[in-house]
């Protein structure tokens, strides 16, 4: 497993803290959560590496503001209209 020192400093430390989980833990949600969002992994990728469930994953990159669901406006038009037929 490979591992990096990083020293964030005091002042980015503290907040890390505040956030109630070791620092180590958040940072590593935080780089995933952002791989994630950048599109550089797959949620199915940000899952295993979180060690979390896939619905546990959505609700916290929705609690993020980060959205599962990626649609151009065309698809989101489509997916609009094919739910009102049914």
């Amino acid at each position: 497993m490979a591992s990096t020192n990083l020293d964030l400093g005091e002042e980015l430390g503290a907040l890390l803290a505040k956030l109630g989980q070791p620092v180590e833990q958040a940072a590593r949600e935080m780089i995933v959560l952002e791989l994630y969002r950048r599109e550089v992994i797959s949620s199915g990728k940000a899952t295993a590496l979180l060690g979390m469930a896939r619905l546990d994953f959505i609700r916290r990159a929705s609690e993020l503001g980060i959205p599962y669901f990626r649609f151009t406006d065309d698809e989101w038009q489509a997916e609009v209209s094919e739910s009102k037929r049914t």
